[in-house]
């Protein structure tokens, strides 16, 4: 039988990660008559005022001022204005050419967007169809097509829980019986050690952590203004690697992406040849074994 290609993960923050600042300044903070600094000075206060947690208070400031304005405030306009997402150099192209380095390794790769941005936006940008899932803040339409609920709310904390819902494949966020239940981990779809996480700053610490405790590989991408920032982030051991956000072919970032998957492809085969030698006498990895590789 043939063995099933190893899958590895990239896990994508979105907002200064791809894209070149929060996907709402692009297009919506504009239609408000509002600067960025305007916008996000109301939410911040209103959600320090009440003690809103800072995505659901961005979220309802939305809603308010587009009300205020008498602004249309559907999905389709959200989406819309996705449109407008100015994205970091060689982002469109980055997909198709990842996935053929992949295959050339033996790898399939997929792509998942774990952001505290709407998805609603993402979804107007044109990179949406390359991902497996967009993880990302979403309102809930009634039947009129106005939104009325939170459908969901990924702060920085809760990005994690979606990290593992891709270790385990139950990416359906309503199915927390999946998700909590226990699973060997030779039978989940995607193991840790198989993920590249990809983002700009504090907001991403807590699933760089993730991937530095369980081997898999964390990635702080920078624009010169924020470069200090993603240095700490590196001195202080939350990060493996810290890039400019230029995803073009024969970058820095790009040639290192390469070697990782390199380097993932060569442990899956060693892991396997491990594993077949000790099957052909009858043994096997012992429960709870680290492997070697």
């Amino acid at each position: 039988m043939e063995r099933q290609q190893p899958i590895v993960a990239f896990l994508y923050d979105f907002d200064k990660t791809l894209c070149t600042t929060d996907m709402q300044d692009y297009a919506f903070i504009p239609s408000l008559g509002m600067t960025p600094a305007e916008f996000w000075a109301e939410a911040n206060g209103f959600g320090r005022a009440n003690r809103i947690d800072g995505i659901l208070a961005y979220m309802y400031t939305m809603i308010r001022e587009a009300e205020k304005k008498h602004l249309p405030f559907t999905r389709e306009d959200l989406v819309e204005k996705g449109k407008g997402i100015v994205l970091f150099p060689g982002v469109e192209s980055w997909f198709e050419r990842i996935n053929a380095f992949g295959a050339q390794q033996g790898l399939q790769l997929e792509h998942y967007i774990i952001s505290s941005g709407l998805r609603e936006i993402i979804e107007g940008s044109p990179i949406s169809g390359a991902f497996q899932e967009i993880y990302a803040s979403e309102f809930y339409y009634n039947e009129d097509g106005v939104p009325v609920w939170p459908k969901l709310a990924v702060n920085f904390t809760a990005k994690t829980q979606f990290v593992y819902r891709i270790n385990k494949g139950v990416l359906d966020v309503s199915n927390d019986k999946d998700l909590n239940a226990s699973m060997p981990d030779d039978s989940k779809r995607v193991p840790f050690t198989n993920m590249i996480y990809m983002g700009d700053g504090l907001s991403d610490v807590p699933c760089m952590k993730m991937m530095r405790a369980y081997g898999g590989q964390a990635i702080a991408v920078y624009q010169e203004s924020n470069r200090l920032g993603v240095e700490d982030l590196l001195v202080k051991g939350r990060v493996d690697f810290i890039f400019p956000a230029d995803y073009r072919e024969g970058t820095a970032l790009d040639v290192t992406v390469k070697d990782i998957l390199r380097k993932m492809a060569v442990t899956d085969r060693l892991w396997e040849e491990n594993l077949q030698q000790l099957r052909s006498i009858g043994g096997d990895m012992l429960q709870g074994q680290v492997g070697l590789f």
